[in-house]
């Protein structure tokens, strides 16, 4: 089979090199920044087109060589119905949740922010929609109680390639089936920034649990103020010490060890990045 690939970033990488061991690739969409796939694409002799594809550059580029299918993995752009139809087969990608559940961006981040003890990766049929297009194949993944974001995606590391081989197996053999999505069990979330991770030390202990390990490191990461200073944090633990009610929430504590109290428990922040612990003694962390 002919292959037209759209990837971006680690996961991306991972992917592209995969499939050019098995299959042959015509060519390669990617962004600027994706510096690994940009010298693979070079080094093996590859069409490349490096940007946003939309408003029909992408299909100018590529409208004249031949695939069968279309897959897109980790890419950063939206892909058009140009693009979308110029398979003979199919076009899908895969994404990070089960969906329908989790539609959008950074869905193993939200996950564990959301408490899931379950994510997973769907390969689906690219359309006009945002991760709407029918099922071709779920792959179920436990997410562990200490798990970070990025363990998430280290996982992934594994689990997109044995997709990948699953769909293009079937498909050679004739024996994929579509499932519709429903929509009415949908969930979507947005687009996360750096600016998105500030701890509210009201929430309870197990909500900042996992805001904290979703964002660790090497994500920007979850993090608070203290006087105007930012305080990065990418782990914490529970303790069992005591606190009084009129004590407020984000109350320091202690020092070293460094302790936070919240609504329903005292928290250890035990690795924080870069940070003057003297000047954080008996102050509010907000």
């Amino acid at each position: 089979m002919n292959l037209g690939i759209l990837v971006s970033g680690n996961l991306g990488f991972i992917a592209l090199k995969h499939l050019y061991k098995n299959s042959k690739i015509e060519y390669v969409f990617t962004d600027s920044k994706s510096k690994s796939i940009i010298e693979f694409c070079n080094q093996n002799g590859i069409a490349l087109f490096i940007g946003n594809p939309r408003n029909g550059r992408g299909f100018n580029f590529c409208k004249r060589m031949k695939i069968d299918i279309l897959i897109s993995v980790n890419y950063l752009f939206i892909i058009e119905t140009d693009l979308i139809k110029l398979p003979t087969e199919f076009a899908f990608n895969i994404h990070g949740s089960l969906l329908p559940k989790y539609r959008g961006r950074t869905p193993n981040v939200w996950a564990i922010i959301n408490n899931e003890s379950e994510t997973g990766i769907t390969a689906h049929l690219i359309d006009e929609g945002c991760d709407t297009g029918d099922i071709i194949e779920q792959i179920k993944i436990k997410i562990d109680y200490e798990d970070t974001g990025a363990d998430i995606l280290n996982k992934f590391n594994h689990y997109y390639l044995e997709l990948l081989n699953l769909v293009l197996t079937k498909a050679s053999l004739g024996k994929l089936t579509f499932i519709k999505q429903r929509n009415e069990f949908a969930t979507y979330f947005g687009k996360r920034t750096s600016n998105d991770g500030k701890i509210n030390w009201n929430w309870q202990k197990e909500r900042i649990y996992n805001w904290i390990r979703a964002q660790a490191n090497p994500y920007p990461g979850a993090f608070t103020y203290n006087n105007g200073n930012k305080i990065v944090i990418d782990k914490i633990k529970y303790t069992e010490i005591g606190f009084t009610n009129e004590m407020s929430n984000g109350l320091v504590i202690s020092t070293s060890p460094f302790l936070v109290k919240t609504p329903n428990g005292v928290v250890e922040l035990s690795k924080v990045r870069k940070y003057d612990f003297e000047i954080l003694k008996n102050s509010i962390l907000i």
